[in-house]
């Protein structure tokens, strides 16, 4: 009984497995059937010629050949088509600009290891993982080197607000100083929309070309809701930013006066230290607060646009009375007549206007950095305030007044610091504060309080 179960069960499996072979067999006979024109080219045409020779064997010399054909011409037509892809996609790699790697970057960026690191381990740590904190000596080095990746962690040690990175960022620049004041510093503002980084982008590829080194430092504007900036302004200076001469570092307001914080002078120090020649300074452009752009630069130049008021409106733009010449930018096309028109009402209007630096005269000028027209003149200019008040000793004069005037801001920064951050002063602040908003007490009362309570560092004044 047992050998004729054991019988029954080896029949069972062998009919299932041979069910089983046939099911695989009908489902590759149906997908062949949906897709009647897989498989390779050779395959296809091997097919074809085994059909020709059926046919011919049959008598059908001439079905034969149209046989082969219809079965080969669907296979060739979809190779043709994957061949013209590839070669598509080949010529589209080859279109590709080739990247170039900076002097002093090729090591990876931001924190990031070699390419061929990254080949060779297929993983790697986060970019916090890999950058490691910098000595104070390994700063120094970076940038009298030119290493462009040691000065951009120089710079942002520089603009750090915690307090563990001030000491070494003070460290850095005592270090750096005896390198600095070989270059010329160009302060450039003007109305939104004036076309300031469009200008600066085809200044800085005229020095460039021209054997100078340039820097940048742009400064975008922050929201006064989110504290943030969009730092846009890289974006339009591609040519510039790609240029191995040149180094670009937009940097946020901070709701500083002018859109330049006190970071930005320690920035040009960097800079110049690091040899470039040619410094630019881009600021927001917000009217008479550019004041304290003109007290770090050494030529302060305003672009205007065309159409914007005539001479009366000129000399009640009290930003005219700083800057060492105006530019009535985007004279072009149309708007050349309109621009050159501009510029001889603002020449009247600087006759009412004492100059900015003595010995020199604010003249207006046009320009286009679409066309070009208008650069290299005013470059010739700058060339020459800087020779004739380098001859007088005005220029010297002036880094030293900004120098004198750069301790008293200082003082005053650290002063409202000092004073904000101390106990009595916050303990009470709140309480004055209401008062002075509900009416109940003058505010220089007010002020004299707290004052009086920073003075003391202790206990609490009357009014």
């Amino acid at each position: 009984m047992a050998k004729k179960d054991v019988k029954t069960a080896k029949t069972m499996k062998t009919q299932k497995t041979a069910k089983s072979k046939k099911s695989k067999k009908t489902k590759r006979a149906m997908r062949a059937k949906d897709k009647p024109a897989t498989g390779t080219l050779r395959t296809a045409k091997k097919s074809a010629k085994q059909g020709a020779k059926r046919v011919a064997k049959s008598g059908g010399k001439s079905g034969g050949k149209s046989s082969m054909k219809s079965a080969a011409k669907p296979k060739t037509a979809r190779a043709a088509g994957r061949r013209k892809q590839r070669q598509q996609a080949r010529d589209a790699q080859e279109s590709r600009p080739t990247l170039h790697v900076r002097p002093g970057v090729e090591g990876g960026h931001d924190g990031l290891p070699r390419q061929a690191d990254r080949t060779a381990r297929k993983t790697y740590q986060t970019p916090e993982a890999q950058r490691r904190t910098l000595t104070t000596g390994e700063y120094v080095d970076g940038v009298l080197s030119g290493d462009r990746m040691r000065l951009a962690r120089a710079i942002t040690l520089i603009e750090s607000n915690a307090p563990a990175h001030f000491d070494q960022a003070q460290e850095v620049l005592k270090a750096l100083l005896p390198h600095t004041g070989r270059s010329v510093r160009l302060g450039i503002t003007g109305v939104p929309g004036a076309g300031k980084s469009t200008f600066i982008e085809a200044l800085g590829k005229l020095l460039t070309g021209r054997g100078h080194r340039v820097a940048v430092t742009a400064v975008d504007p922050s929201s006064s809701l989110s504290g943030g900036s969009i730092l846009g302004d890289k974006t339009r200076m591609e040519g510039l930013a790609a240029d191995p001469d040149a180094f670009i570092r937009p940097s946020p307001t901070g709701g500083a006066l002018g859109g330049v914080a006190r970071k930005t002078r320690e920035t040009l120090l960097l800079f110049e230290a690091a040899g470039y020649d040619v410094l630019l300074v881009e600021t927001v452009g917000v009217g008479q607060s550019e004041i304290t752009v003109r007290s770090m630069v050494d030529f302060f130049l305003l672009m205007l646009v065309a159409g914007a008021g005539d001479e009366l409106q000129g000399i009640k733009k009290g930003v005219i009375e700083i800057a060492d010449a105006v530019l009535i930018h985007k004279a072009d096309g149309q708007n050349r007549a309109v621009a050159e028109l501009s510029r001889g009402e603002y020449e009247r209007a600087l006759h009412y206007l004492r100059p900015a630096t003595e010995g020199w005269r604010t003249r207006a000028f046009t320009a286009s950095a679409l066309s070009g027209e208008g650069i290299p003149e005013l470059w010739r200019v700058v060339e020459t305030f800087c020779r004739r008040t380098r001859e007088s000793g005005a220029f010297a004069r002036r880094r030293r007044s900004q120098e004198r005037d750069w301790v008293h801001a200082l003082v005053e920064e650290q002063l409202r610091e000092r004073f904000l951050q101390n106990p009595e002063v916050r303990r009470r602040l709140p309480e004055l504060e209401r008062a002075v908003m509900a009416g109940e007490l003058p505010a220089t009362t007010a002020a004299r309080i707290l004052l009086e309570l920073f003075a003391a560092g202790k206990g609490e004044a009357t009014p």
